[in-house]
């Protein structure tokens, strides 16, 4: 199979995986169905923890035992399916329940969302080992670059058809909300055909089988000693972390400050996808022309200033406010582009399962964060919340600065 027809297959996934993302945004769409059902922004945290936490949780028995499959485009489609499944799930729960059992769907979503999460988790390292085994690092860059700038044209189109579904005045809550996942489950079904075309070439496999998961779990330590690249990774992602603890509060802040209603969803996902979709002409550049370490940088250095512009903003209107969403846009798609690239740059072939595992389970502020975020905005507020993380990320800025990753 030619590079030209593996790159467009990967195109094609991200295109529709793109428009399924914008059918339940995390900083938009997500939070504010979970805020018709629930004020509480505890439960909300938990839940978002829920969906960025558990397939990092997991990375780590996941890489174990997928570092003996010589292939593993089933496994990656397989975690396709699971997630278009909880999609299906959620829109279903939503329609039936929102109005008359809040909870009873607010419950349910913490079985969905752990479905797609962990489904995520080995779909995941499927796809990114798939992608190291296809393509070299140039023309890896250059796909994230690319995919990420389609998808977010795609996302934008997603954030129009969001826009026009919550300002129908035929359609009602929670019918919105049930037709964008219902979308977003085809979405995911159709990304699918992408990855059915490419043909995978074994991986280099050392071991028939995997050793005991417990003496795997010994060996961490000394991989992350042993490899400074690697460790360094690993406390700055951390860190950098901080910046999404927040993320999908800022339109909750946005609700409270300037009473918004829910008209207002589909305006804010249109200007963060267009951010997105601007910055990925800065990322694509700073990819190929530099390198994913200098994508992460810029990004960490918007993250360490949205959070205090966010409060000066919150003083102006909500017109000069949806500039947070635009440097939204430039946060996420800078995470896509820059991270896992970087990671895939120092990862040694013959390990890059393991590597790729251990980032996610090592990744444990993103798994508490959401929650501490939202306890912490009940107990302290908007404004103290913003404060300590645009402090933190200055620390991760300089600790980047420091790293001994070239």
């Amino acid at each position: 199979m030619s590079n030209k027809k593996i790159f467009y297959a990967f195109i094609w996934h991200g295109v529709f995986l793109a428009l399924t993302k914008s059918m339940l945004d995390l900083n938009t769409v997500f939070p504010s169905l979970i805020d018709e059902m629930t004020h509480s922004k505890v439960i909300f945290g938990i839940l978002y923890s829920v969906m960025l936490g558990v397939p990092l949780i997991f990375n780590i028995v996941f890489s174990h035992y997928l570092k003996t499959f010589k292939k593993k485009k089933k496994v990656l489609l397989f975690g396709i399916y699971l997630r278009s499944f909880s999609f299906l799930g959620m829109a279903l729960f939503t329609i039936f329940y929102a109005i008359d059992r809040p909870m009873l769907t607010t419950g349910s979503f913490f079985v969905w969302i752990f479905l797609f999460s962990i489904s995520a988790g080995f779909a995941g390292i499927s796809y990114a080992d798939i992608i190291a085994k296809t393509m070299k690092p140039i023309e890896r860059n250059k796909l994230y670059a690319t995919k990420q700038f389609i998808g977010s044209i795609a996302a934008l189109f997603g954030g129009f058809l969001i826009k026009k579904i919550f300002s129908m005045p035929s359609i009602v809550y929670p019918y919105q909300y049930g037709i964008s996942l219902f979308i977003g489950a085809f979405g995911l079904f159709v990304a699918s055909f992408g990855i059915i075309t490419i043909k995978e070439p074994d991986s280099i496999i050392y071991a028939e089988k995997a050793d005991k998961f417990i003496d795997f779990i010994k060996t961490i330590p000394s991989i992350i000693k042993k490899d400074a690249h690697f460790k360094n990774f690993i406390i700055i992602e951390n860190l950098a972390s901080f910046s999404i603890m927040i993320l999908p509060f800022y339109i909750i802040f946005a609700k409270q400050v300037f009473d918004l209603d829910q008209s207002y969803i589909g305006t804010f996902l249109i200007v963060q996808i267009t951010g997105t979709v601007f910055s990925n002409i800065i990322w694509g550049i700073l990819a190929t022309k530099r390198n994913a370490k200098t994508v992460v940088k810029v990004c960490i250095a918007i993250g360490a200033f949205l959070p205090i512009l966010a409060i000066v903003l919150s003083f102006t209107s909500v017109y000069i406010y949806s500039i947070i969403f635009v440097l939204l846009g430039f946060i996420i798609s800078g995470r896509r582009v820059g991270f896992e690239p970087y990671l895939l740059d120092i990862a040694p072939d013959d390990r890059r399962t393991e590597y790729l595992g251990i980032r996610g389970t090592m990744n444990l502020f993103v798994v508490i964060l959401p929650i501490v975020g939202g306890l912490f905005i009940d107990v302290v507020g908007f404004y103290t919340t913003f404060t300590i993380v645009s402090f933190v990320m200055l620390i991760a800025l300089f600790l980047m600065k420091d790293s001994v990753v070239s």
